[in-house]
């Protein structure tokens, strides 16, 4: 019987090219959404009479939290019920969900509508991505282009949220964000053409085909390693503009122009990933993702005792190898899990990294207030060290039959 990837009765015909580039903008959407409250955080916590940013920072909590564990359920609609129709549940929600944390009055209205936007979010990755690889003959670098528009995300939060305060106010930078969600939902709809029949009952398989006790340790080595691996993404994405204020006191203080500098942190670190999504099409996973994540170690640390321009250029060199390490477990999950389950097995393994990482919002205001970021980023060092341990237990490829 063959197990090609592919049917090998037809050939590949890839989204699209306008569903493509809306499933890349939906990850771009992603990313950013859930970060415009950290960018915003110390301007709306004055508004809501808080005294200091770190107190008001574990009400944005629920959203990471619903990312993750709202990813189990969403999964599991896209490939029984359709990834199209799922789509487009995540536009149209997302702009709603970002209207009401526009209109809230107190914090806890607030937190309320990010949690909201945050079961929303929680979408994207176990449908969105899946959707993305289907039809692609190069999932790899599909992956790479995707991930490098979903951190153009946290860059454009960065920049965007950063500009909308200082020109008007912070509920801005969440009615103009409701408003492009709104307008790519529209586009969806008309251009993303109806699905035949539900993921679930589609024949493409997985390339590299292991033993059902070694795609099992697989996927829960994926697993732990994609909780270290969220829990360094969420601790810097939403820690870095106040990391930076704090350090650059005396050398720049304008919202705006701090905003710029981290956004082109951000993308200068987004395109490791189209690096490392064109690499995983060419090479064994194992070693590559052990590389980057033993890169990760020093420039944490570096970053931990620097200020000014020589932390700028420790933060970049940390999230190119904090951002480069994100496409291996979308990368493993196309290449060892045939297409009718994907998006269930991808929700599964979102729904306990995201919600274990989440736990990073919730501790990251009171760890910098009682201890500093110093010691922030020694125990994101501490962090990238578990997970070379965990990586270590992947089985390599010469382990499993690849399908040709």
């Amino acid at each position: 019987m063959d197990t090609t990837e592919h049917d090998r009765s037809r050939p590949i015909q890839d989204w699209p090219l306008s569903v493509r580039l809306l499933l890349n903008i939906g990850h771009a959407i992603d990313h950013m959404y859930l970060l415009v409250f950290a960018a915003a955080v110390a301007v709306i916590a004055i508004d809501f009479g808080f005294t200091r940013w770190e107190d008001l920072m574990p009400f944005g909590v629920g959203a990471f939290v619903l990312f993750g564990l709202g990813a189990l359920p969403a999964g599991r609609l896209g490939d029984l019920w359709g990834r199209r129709k799922m789509m487009l549940v995540f536009f149209y929600g997302m702009s709603g969900s970002m209207l009401l944390a526009a209109m809230a009055q107190s914090a806890w209205q607030l937190a309320a509508a990010l949690t909201i936007m945050g079961a929303f979010a929680s979408i994207y990755h176990p449908v969105g991505i899946p959707m993305l690889v289907q039809r692609s003959a190069r999932p790899g670098m599909a992956i790479g282009v995707n991930g490098l528009a979903g951190n153009l995300g946290v860059a454009v939060a960065a920049l965007v949220t950063g500009f909308l305060v200082k020109w008007f106010d912070w509920r801005s930078a969440f009615v103009v964000p409701a408003v492009i969600a709104l307008v790519c939902g529209i586009l969806f709809t008309r251009w993303c053409p109806h699905e035949d029949s539900a993921p679930s009952k589609g024949t493409i398989k997985a390339k590299v085909q292991l033993p059902p006790k070694l795609l099992v340790r697989s996927l829960l080595v994926l697993t732990m390693a994609s909780v270290s691996a969220n829990m360094l993404f969420n601790f810097t994405t939403n820690g870095n503009g106040q990391l930076m204020a704090e350090r650059f006191k005396g050398l720049i203080e304008d919202p705006a122009m701090l905003g710029l500098l981290l956004a082109l942190v951000y993308a200068i670190g987004a395109l490791a990933q189209v690096v490392v999504g064109r690499l995983l099409d060419r090479v064994a996973v194992k070693p590559l993702f052990l590389s980057i994540v033993m890169l990760q170690m020093p420039l944490l640390l570096l970053a931990s005792v620097s200020q000014g321009w020589l932390l700028y250029a420790a933060l970049i060199g940390c999230m190119v190898f904090i951002f480069g390490a994100i496409p291996f477990v979308d990368v493993v999950i196309v290449r060892y899990v045939d297409d009718r389950m994907r998006s269930r097995v991808a929700g599964f393994r979102f729904a306990v990294s995201l919600g274990v990482s989440a736990l990073a919002v919730w501790i990251l205001g009171p760890f910098v207030k009682s201890a500093g970021f110093d010691s922030l980023f020694m125990f994101m060092a501490l962090i990238s060290l578990c997970t070379f341990c965990v990586v270590l237990m992947l089985p390599g490829e010469r382990t499993s039959t690849v399908q040709g």
